[in-house]
């Protein structure tokens, strides 16, 4: 890693130490600047604006989400569970919640529509995977795996990144689930003790 590159990843520490402790909107440009040390034309060489320099921390936090899926899918499970805990590995941490409201806010759109694509680029051939692992052991019997994979994670983000489901909500997900991955029903039924019933209202 060069010295300019160490310098890059120094102030996205910065920035994301900031977000997670004060809030996104809470936190400008002048104050990372601050915190750094540096110059503004130096903030400015590496990061168009603060809105980039959000876009690259929420990079930052999928690489180490990458990281943990990985190390995850080597792990001594049966499929069904190994998937449900490679998807929680993409689920913000609460710190990190005014990051992923400023990513949802209408005004940042197109960074959102970036971020979900290369959510999709790192989650889908993992999870895909640990698929082929679960029809290898006779749990699921579906072709086209990694497109059905991408309706899974499409309609879990959907159903548990809004507050408010139900427990009918849960139910159908894992009934829908079960069909997408052509299981024999009950198979994801151990979802409804894995979803937190203080989530559920």
């Amino acid at each position: 890693m060069t010295k300019g590159e160490r310098r890059k990843q120094d102030l996205l520490k910065i920035a994301y130490e900031m977000f997670s402790q004060i809030g996104y909107e809470n936190t400008s440009v002048d104050m990372i600047i601050e915190k750094a040390g540096i110059a503004k034309g130096t903030y400015y060489y590496y990061f168009e604006s603060k809105e980039q320099t959000l876009e690259e921390v929420i990079g930052m936090i999928l690489d180490t989400e990458t990281e943990k899926a990985l190390e995850l899918k080597k792990a001594d499970m049966p499929a069904p569970q190994k998937l449900v805990a490679i998807i929680a590995c993409f689920k913000p941490d609460v710190s990190e919640s005014s990051m992923v409201d400023a990513l949802n806010k209408p005004e940042n759109l197109l960074m959102h529509e970036r971020f979900n694509e290369k959510l999709m680029d790192r989650i889908v051939p993992i999870i895909s995977d640990v698929t082929y692992q679960g029809i290898e052991e006779g749990l699921f019997a579906c072709e086209d795996v990694p497109e059905r994979v991408r309706m899974v994670v499409i309609l879990a983000n959907k159903v548990f990144d809004e507050k408010g489901y139900t427990d009918k909500d849960v139910k159908v997900f894992i009934d829908i689930v079960e069909k997408i991955l052509c299981a024999k029903p009950g198979t994801m039924a151990f979802l409804k003790e894995a979803i937190k019933t203080d989530e559920v209202k």
